[in-house]
């Protein structure tokens, strides 16, 4: 089963512009991301996909891997999904998202897991969450929330607190959805030639797409994952964190 990592970056984010081109102890935020997923060592090869000469240029000045995508995307899923067509011996592709520099080994591993066994054959897509407990963080729409069935089925993503608590008294447990996927590369295929759904437009989240067209993606919970990099204070804060390890 050929399992590859490809990490979508583009230098235009509209809540932190150049985001992956800021420095992060010495290194950028993409080439951390690139460097941390190469060293987990589950891929057959790890790719960066970018829009940018920029990125391109410090990825492969580095020894890295990277590939110009040759259209404009509305997602980081369309992006990977331009790559992969020609990849006709790739079976399970992982999104990375190049905004997250500390991927682990061992969550990815659980993430890959799943798509194994005569259970697993029935996964399209899958992804990680990590538990909320700080009430901040649960109202902040910068973290994207999921709702999950008994067997952690996706049911809902939102940016808004899902679910909401009408009942103080119930015990909830809030999740936050980490931008990190794993594919079949035909239900990737699928995704990228179907138009932006409702939801996704909406809420700005895409894997709703997913959700809008019957496919539920199978959600494994995972401990801290680190500092996804969206604003500049979670630049400081990822500062702060490699100064704590």
């Amino acid at each position: 089963m050929k399992t590859i990592a490809l990490i979508p970056a583009r230098y235009a984010a509209s809540r932190f512009p150049g985001k992956m081109m800021a420095v992060l102890a010495g290194k950028t935020v993409i080439w951390r991301t690139y460097e941390s997923a190469l060293q987990t060592g589950v891929f057959d090869e790890v790719m960066v996909v970018t829009d940018s000469d920029i990125i391109y240029n410090e990825i492969v000045s580095h020894g890295g891997k990277a590939i110009m995508s040759k259209r404009e995307h509305e997602s980081g899923s369309d992006r990977i999904a331009e790559a992969v067509e020609n990849m006709l011996d790739v079976e399970i592709v992982v999104n990375v998202q190049g905004d997250t520099p500390f991927t682990q080994k061992g969550p990815l591993e659980k993430l890959l897991k799943v798509f194994e066994g005569e259970e697993g054959k029935k996964v399209q897509v899958a992804s990680l969450m990590q538990e909320l407990k700080d009430w901040k963080d649960i109202e902040d729409p910068n973290f994207v929330k999921v709702a999950v069935d008994r067997n952690f089925n996706s049911l809902f993503f939102s940016r808004s607190v899902i679910p909401y608590p009408r009942d103080k008294a119930v015990n909830t447990t809030y999740y936050e959805h980490i931008g990190i996927y794993a594919f079949r590369r035909e239900a990737l295929l699928l995704f990228t030639k179907t138009p932006m759904t409702p939801l996704e437009a909406a809420e700005k989240v895409e894997c709703l797409r997913y959700l809008e067209m019957g496919i539920p993606l199978k959600m494994v919970v995972t401990d801290y994952m680190g500092v996804e990099i969206d604003t500049p204070e979670d630049l400081e804060r990822a500062s702060r964190y490699l100064e704590e390890k």
